[in-house]
């Protein structure tokens, strides 16, 4: 590795792939972004083109290192983060996608769900993964695409077809197709890994009627996985190093290494982790996850999954219109006192933790002809918040532990009027990092690791910085006011498809 100072972190999300180039000092020298195209066969669909997000990808590397003046001979390791439970199967021949990949938003399975829980699987589920049986994680998502495209199950059977998160095909695409391999954060999202052993459970495989010669080997998150084949944007032979699902790299890059530290990343969903160490927490309306591997040592995580997030900026902007950018949402927010009393419950795609209702949908209540649109904009930006203090007060009381401070991230992060709610309905002291990419800085701390160019967690968290801190500036009455008037908003919205 001689010469070799820089790492290259691949951060494929939902809306698009981002790249940076991060040296030594942990300082981020160059970034690439390109937008990925959203398809919606049906309502409740939400598919990606397994190849887009390849070309969107190396679209961002090549804007990263070229930025950075770098050829990818000066590249030390790869690291990849990813929108995780996203589901893409593939031929091993040809390493053609059989299908579209059926984003982590879809609901498509949500049937198949009560299905199974109909058959009392639900409870041995939970115990072996951590997980609740829903639509959101990729296991149905297999079975639905085995049951679903022509001849897909047999082929699978035969060891002819490959399951992969969005991180094992970004890794079989870098290899050439020599390497099949997750990590055991994405692994932790598919229903089918046993969360204490790390393993793929035979039993929960057979419920969920997958076979086993589709699945990736599981990897530590830090360490060398595989090399790159001879691409034309990087040479054969650079370490891919470090791996993790996007909420667990963000939760790294913000340094949260001792058990009780949580960070919320603020995307076209919203999720919250607390490192809980060693302790693997059960939790009736959060999940238990890997946080990362190093080595043998496997640290886990409480989760709580909001949905829809940045998410409804986006359809305010492009389903009404009344939003020619989320940047401008901000000011938009500030120009008001207050809503007017509007509540938005963004529960466009179901709802997730802690309620876990996929049968819920969008709802604004509060509306009066003195209803503008920055009360609107100002009530989807509350409700970000308001379904965020929704999962922490369950991750408080799930875990035992008093919750002081939060540290942010995301591109929402950058929006202070969104810190500032969230502070002022949580009663939490909240933080920004300098660096928002904390998800792709995460990927290349776990990649730096991996191959020695950081020696320690010690080493990667002198290199933490917070830019601003946000206070809560309600008082007690007014913060608990507003928060039941949301919860009384989101029983409006709970079980509505269901009839």
């Amino acid at each position: 590795m001689t010469g070799r100072r820089h790492v290259l972190a691949l951060d494929q999300g939902t809306s698009g792939s981002t790249a940076l180039v991060v040296d030594a000092d942990g300082q981020v020298v160059a970034r690439g972004y390109a937008e990925l195209p959203q398809h919606f066969p049906q309502p409740g669909w939400v598919e990606h083109d397994p190849e887009e997000i390849w070309a969107t990808t190396v679209e961002a590397a090549r804007q990263a290192l070229g930025r950075a003046g770098l050829g990818g001979h000066e590249v030390a390791a790869v690291g990849i983060t990813n929108q995780r439970e996203t589901t893409i199967l593939w031929d091993r021949g040809s390493g053609r996608p059989i299908h579209r990949a059926i984003v982590w938003q879809d609901r498509r399975t949500a049937a198949l769900c009560d299905r199974l829980r109909a058959d009392g699987v639900e409870p041995m589920i939970r115990q072996r993964t951590g997980l609740l049986l829903d639509a959101y994680f990729s296991g149905t998502k297999i079975r639905w695409l085995l049951d679903h495209v022509p001849g897909a199950r047999r082929r699978a059977e035969r060891g002819e077809l490959a399951f992969g998160t969005v991180d094992a095909w970004l890794v079989w695409k870098l290899t050439g197709g020599r390497v099949h391999a997750t990590d055991a954060t994405n692994a932790s999202r598919t229903l089918a890994l046993d969360l204490e052993r790390v393993a793929w459970d035979p039993e929960l495989l057979r419920v969920l009627q997958v076979p086993a010669p589709l699945l990736p080997a599981i990897a530590p998150s830090s360490g060398v996985v595989a090399e790159t084949d001879d691409l034309d944007w990087l040479p054969r032979g650079v370490p891919i190093a470090g791996i993790a699902g996007d909420q667990q790299a963000a939760l790294f890059g913000q340094a949260c290494y001792e058990a009780g530290a949580i960070k919320n990343t603020y995307g076209t969903g919203c999720f919250a982790l607390m490192n809980t160490g060693g302790r693997l927490v059960r939790s009736p309306g959060l999940v238990a996850t890997v946080a990362w591997r190093l080595g043998q040592e496997t640290t886990y995580a409480l989760e709580g999954s909001v949905f829809i997030a940045g998410a409804a900026l986006q359809w305010l902007r492009d389903g009404l219109g009344i939003l020619q950018s989320a940047a401008e949402s901000e000011a938009l927010a500030a120009s008001v006192p207050d809503t007017g009393g509007v509540y938005f419950v963004p529960a466009l795609a179901g709802l997730g933790a802690p309620w876990w209702d996929m049968y819920a949908r969008g709802t604004i209540v509060g509306l009066t002809r003195g209803t503008r649109r920055p009360h609107l904009v100002r009530a989807a930006l509350e409700a970000i918040a308001f379904q965020s203090r929704d999962v922490l007060d369950a991750m408080a009381a799930d875990s035992g532990m008093a919750l002081r401070r939060l540290r942010v991230d995301g591109l929402g992060a950058g929006n202070d009027f969104l810190c500032q709610f969230q502070a002022d309905i949580t009663g939490l002291t909240v933080e920004r990092p300098a660096v928002l990419d904390t998800t792709a800085l995460g990927a290349a701390y776990l990649a730096g690791l991996g191959v020695g160019l950081w020696p320690s967690l010690d080493a990667l968290r002198e290199r933490c910085r917070i830019e601003r801190t946000f206070e809560p500036g309600l008082d007690r009455a007014a913060r608990e006011r507003q928060y039941a008037a949301w919860r009384r908003a989101v029983e409006r919205a709970r079980g509505w498809a269901a009839g």
